[in-house]
């Protein structure tokens, strides 16, 4: 309290003494008084006081109303007066008027004060959380004043009261149902409250907008009327500023939760005949920056582009320019929706699409970025509003190369309207370009420069340009129109504009480079600009020459004999001097300007003498200003290593993206691949739960037959004396049902042997068909040994089919013995057994069928073997077949070939005849010539006789061959 007697003791006029003994005295009664009532009137004379004697009674009564809001809390009106008394102390709220002369003195006293009451409260953390628990009581003469309380500290010491809440259990969570208070005043209070509380600190913002406050207050926003609402909706959209400016969690979780949707209701403004108030203004104003907010150029560029495409969907972005083109807009309102427009366009495809496509409501309507640059080139138009446009066309022309493409084309010969009836945007930048007014040369020289922003191929048709200067003269390109005006020496602003215009232009295009140089006057202009001594005025205009030659260096394709690079460089080191060039170089990133534009890609100056540099020209700078000086230093032979080591390296890159092509089609297949991997275990695991089905139908089908042949095997132990006698003569049940089943085996196999005998016989009938068909002496060879082999195979079948025969009458008879047999042992069971004879009987009959039944499956062995091997046997019989009929296939081709070989020999042999008798007849008419000449020809006449006999042998020959062939 030392600090606070001292700054007592240091006032000139202080109070009398009656009223400190006063203070004095209520101190004591609310310390020491036992009723209830002398403390609270003494607590509301000390509120009455604490106004007026703000510091006596802070430095004397705080201790004692900290303790009756400890102890005295179910008494809500002493707290109510202690509350409001405290408040008074903190708060540097003057109510009393105060002279001009002594305002500030007052005020910084006021200011000194209350935040040294606030530190002396928030001492003990204690006092805080205390307060916090009052914010809880429903009675509006503690709720109230606890608000206004704390919302006096967060203004006084913000960042310690801030965390002092944090810290507090459910801290924030008790002042965030103070908006869903019923009573206005006190929600409306909560509201600002909440706005000191939210006051650059992320953590408490992020928890504050998790506590469900984004619903709460756009329900407050839509319940006052929206932007026609009362100073209520002002204080929520700060509050929601301050929750989501540089806050990209909450923004995402805005986003995320469609409360951007909730937004379009805010820009329907109704008619233009409604009236703008001024607070209408103000929260229209506020409804902007937040839309600002959510598509900042700062916010990360996922979350800005999320914002953009959900503004768009949800009708935002058309309801913004519907107030981009209405009539009657407050000229600030116009302004800033001209910001927020382009910022939600800015980098968007779909939305910068849409904003090419709005029309003015005009007759005939023109497009709404043609009516926005005239007001851009309108020197009459307020400065802010051509500043605003120039930002949304650079927003327009961002990252969108068919919007870039649609400005220069209006510029092409093809294009322009012929009547010029309707101005384009062209020419509307042209016009600017060469105005009068030097701020609209700048402002069209950068829009310009944006069209040609990372776009070789629109640089290249800017080049085709032409304009008309004046009657009669030839046409111009607009390239050489730029450094016309550039050397007749205008405005600095308007050289700047130009200068960064051509910087932009001719920056990664050679061919620009080259129309730039072939002009014989722009190097030597360009050099004495940058040797001359001139002004501070005119360094910037010396480094951006600089940096002009610099990039025609560094870009040029030294097709130009006369300004190779080489040249160049040994042009600037005669006229300049490298040291002196890089010095005048470095003059731009020096300008107090530069540092300025390169923050942000708005536009925002001051006045018109401070708009030089463009941002996304300072981005050009800090690219081109390091190698730039690289190549003023470079000697040709490291330019040729350069060059060497880019073409190594494109050669690099294109072998990188070979195999990064390659590495995709292997990542598609491997795909394609795991796919069927996949299909394929799903049908394995199919088969194999079909399996485990099968496996247990059958285990199924085996428990079942095991039962039934229990059940069997115990109603054959409950039979009579039948069975008795059946088991006495050896003829058991078990053993009938197992004859019963080897007959039906060998009739099954019967069947199978009948099968087989057939396809035998149809075997049999295509060999022989087979061997009737002619056919060469090689296949008659072939086929001989088969034939055999197939004779001996029917005699075996014939034997076999006797064996099978035999067999049959076998079981037949055995079958009408087993019948009688079954009919004896009925007739024996129903008449009594006779001892003697009959048994006797009976015991050789059923030894006399044991042995035949033995002998039978005897039998039926050996035919089974019989059959194996027979079996065996024709599956060699088909092999050789087969074999056999590869021999054959093999000779019929090669008969082919030799049937080809010949008649390709006798066409020979006939064209050597034609060709024989062509020459006979030469001979034969060359002989008559000779003899009319008069020489002999009796020699060559025997010479060609012996020739036609050697040749007659050699006919005879050829065809003594063809007919051994």
């Amino acid at each position: 309290m030392n600090f606070l007697r001292g700054v007592m003791g240091g006032q000139s006029a202080g109070p009398q003494h009656t009223e400190a003994e006063t203070i004095q005295k209520l101190c004591d009664r609310v310390a020491s008084s036992t009723l209830l009532d002398d403390r609270r009137n003494a607590v509301r004379a000390l509120k009455s006081l604490s106004k007026k004697y703000r510091l006596e009674v802070g430095i004397q009564a705080m201790e004692h109303l900290i303790h009756v809001l400890q102890t005295d809390r179910s008494d809500s009106e002493i707290i109510g007066y202690a509350l409001d008394t405290l408040y008074n102390i903190i708060s540097n709220d003057e109510e009393e008027e105060v002279d001009d002369v002594e305002e500030e003195n007052s005020t910084r006293q006021s200011e000194d004060l209350g935040s040294q009451f606030t530190e002396i409260f928030i001492k003990q953390q204690e006092n805080v959380t205390l307060l916090l628990s009052l914010l809880e009581e429903f009675d509006f003469h503690v709720r109230w004043p606890g608000v206004k309380l704390l919302t006096s500290l967060l203004k006084q010491l913000g960042p310690q009261v801030q965390q002092i809440i944090l810290v507090s259990p459910m801290g924030v969570s008790r002042l965030m149902d103070l908006l869903a208070d019923s009573r206005e005043v006190i929600r409306n209070d909560g509201v600002l409250l909440l706005q000191a509380l939210t006051r650059s600190n992320g953590a408490i913002q992020k928890i504050v907008a998790f506590e469900n406050a984004f619903e709460r207050l756009l329900d407050i926003i839509t319940e006052e009327g929206n932007s026609d609402g009362g100073i209520v909706v002002e204080d929520c959209l700060i509050l929601l500023q301050n929750l989501l400016k540089n806050n990209n969690s909450n923004q995402n979780f805005f986003k995320e939760g469609s409360y951007i949707q909730r937004m379009k209701p805010w820009f329907e403004v109704g008619d233009e005949n409604s009236g703008w108030s001024a607070q209408k203004v103000t929260n229209l104003h506020l409804m902007l920056q937040l839309v600002r907010v959510l598509v900042s150029p700062n916010n990360p560029p996922g979350a800005t582009s999320s914002c953009q495409k959900a503004m768009f969907q949800c009708g935002l972005l058309q309801q913004l320019c519907t107030i981009l083109m209405a009539t009657g807009v407050p000229a600030d309102i116009l302004t800033e929706t001209i910001n927020t427009v382009s910022e939600v366009i800015r980098g968007c495809q779909v939305n910068q699409d849409y904003f090419a496509s709005v029309n003015a409501p005009s007759n005939p309507p023109r497009p709404a970025i043609v009516v926005l640059l005239m007001s851009m080139v309108n020197e009459r138009q307020p400065f802010v509003l051509r500043c605003a446009v120039l930002y949304c066309f650079q927003c327009f022309l961002y990252k969108n190369q068919k919007g870039q493409g649609e400005i220069v084309s209006t510029l092409l010969p093809s294009t322009i309207d012929a009547t010029g009836n309707t101005v384009s945007a062209g020419q509307l930048l042209c016009g600017g370009l060469f105005s009068t007014d030097s701020l609209s040369n700048w402002c069209a020289a950068v829009a310009l420069a944006h069209a040609l922003q990372e776009n070789a191929t629109q640089k290249e048709q800017l080049l085709r340009v032409q304009l008309a200067t004046s009657i009669g003269n030839p046409p111009v390109s607009l390239l050489q129109q730029c450094t016309n005006i550039l050397s007749q020496g205008s405005k600095i602003q308007t050289r700047v504009g130009l200068l960064m215009l051509l910087c932009t232009w001719l920056s990664n295009c050679p061919i620009a480079v080259t129309h730039f140089l072939h002009n014989s006057a722009n190097v030597p202009f360009l050099t004495g600009q940058i040797a001359e001594n001139l002004g501070e005025e005119e360094q910037l205009v010396q480094g951006l020459c600089a940096l002009l030659l610099g990039i025609s260096i560094y870009f040029n394709d030294n097709s130009l004999e006369t300004y190779m690079k080489e040249k160049l460089k040994q042009l600037i080191e005669k006229r300049i001097g490298k040291e002196n060039f890089i010095e005048k170089l470095g003059f731009i990133s020096k300008h107090e300007l530069y540092s300025r534009a390169s923050q942000k890609p708005q536009p925002n100056f001051p006045s018109p003498e401070y708009m030089i540099f463009d941002h996304e020209f300072t981005k050009l700078v800090k690219e081109l200003e390091g190698v730039i000086t690289k190549a003023i230093y470079k000697s040709s032979e490291e330019d040729k290593k350069e060059e060497e080591v880019k073409k190594t390296l494109e050669q690099h890159d294109s072998i990188v993206t070979h195999y990064k092509n390659m590495i995709r089609e292997q990542d598609l297949q491997l795909e394609e691949l795991k796919q069927q991997i996949s299909t394929l275990k799903c049908q394995n695991e199919q088969l194999q739960t079909a399996v485990t089905q099968q496996v247990s139908q059958i285990q199924q089908h085996k428990d079942q037959y095991n039962l039934l042949k229990v059940q069997l095997g115990k109603d054959s132990q409950h039979q009579g004396p039948y069975t008795d006698g059946a088991q006495m003569n050896g003829v058991q049940p078990e053993e009938i049902s197992r004859l019963r089943e080897e007959i039906e085996e060998l009739k099954s196999n019967r069947e199978l042997l009948q099968s087989q005998l057939a396809e035998k016989d149809s075997l049999i009938e295509n060999l022989k068909s087979s061997q009737l068909s002619p056919g060469t002496n090689e296949q008659s060879s072939a086929t001989a040994g088969d034939s055999e082999q197939i004779a001996e195979l029917k005699q075996e079948l014939a034997t076999l089919k006797s064996q099978l025969n035999s067999q049959s009458v076998e079981i037949t008879k055995l079958q009408t013995e087993k019948q009688e047999l079954l009919q004896k042992t009925e007739a024996f069971a129903k008449s009594a057994p006779v001892p003697g004879e009959s048994e006797t009987v009976i015991a050789t009959k059923t030894t006399d069928v044991e042995g035949r039944l033995s002998a039978l499956l005897q039998e039926t062995k050996e035919l089974k073997n019989e059959i194996k091997a027979l079996s065996e046997e024709r599956t060699a019989i088909k092999e050789q077949l087969d074999s056999s009929n590869s021999t054959i296939a093999i000779l019929q081709n090669e008969k082919n070939k030799l049937e080809v070989d010949i008649t390709d020999s006798k066409k020979e042999q006939d064209d050597l005849l034609v060709l024989l008798a062509d020459q006979d007849q030469k001979i034969f008419s060359l002989k008559n010539k000779l003899k009319e000449l008069g020489h002999p020809v009796e020699e060559e006449d025997e010479l060609e006789s012996g020739d036609q006999d050697d040749e007659d042998d050699e006919d005879e020959d050829d065809g003594k061959e063809q007919g051994h062939i």
